[in-house]
């Protein structure tokens, strides 16, 4: 399981033309899942990405978590995570989980964020629809967590 966690001033999916999600300052995740990915990691994963401290404290130090800046989240489901470019031009995306159980672990992440932290603050896009991402990365700042099956 992977997760890209951007550090937003503001980011935005939209579907179909629509908004469909929308915070000022916080988090954008990027989740992708893999064949092998252990359901019990999406509490672990979750936990990290809620609790990590990547945004300035008043020393000017990264010190705070999103909880602690009471800051937006947006999850996107982003299976092009588990792509292997190891091999010619064009990558593979053999690695990712089937559809129907990546759904369930994207939803199972989602909802530990929701418990973490607060159910409001977290909004998501749409599992494998069509997205358009817009984000103002802050520093920048981009962090790669990934929660392997030991």
């Amino acid at each position: 399981m992977k997760a890209v966690l951007q550090r937003v001033n503001n980011a935005s999916v939209r579907i179909d033309g629509k908004i469909r999600a929308e915070i000022g300052r916080g988090l954008l995740i990027l989740l992708g899942i893999e064949k092998g990915d252990a359901e019990e990691r999406c509490a672990e994963l979750a936990y990290k990405a809620m609790n990590l401290r990547i945004f300035e404290d008043e020393k000017g130090k990264m010190g705070q978590s999103v909880k602690d800046i009471d800051g937006g989240v947006i999850v996107v489901s982003q299976f092009t995570l588990a792509g292997n470019c190891k091999k010619g031009l064009r990558p593979d995306f053999t690695t990712a989980m089937e559809p129907v159980t990546a759904n369930k672990y994207y939803e199972k992440f989602v909802e530990e964020c929701r418990a973490d932290y607060a159910a409001e603050k977290i909004q998501t896009g749409i599992f494998a629809a069509d997205m358009k991402v817009s984000l103002e990365n802050d520093g920048p700042v981009t962090i790669i967590l990934e929660s392997k099956q030991e």
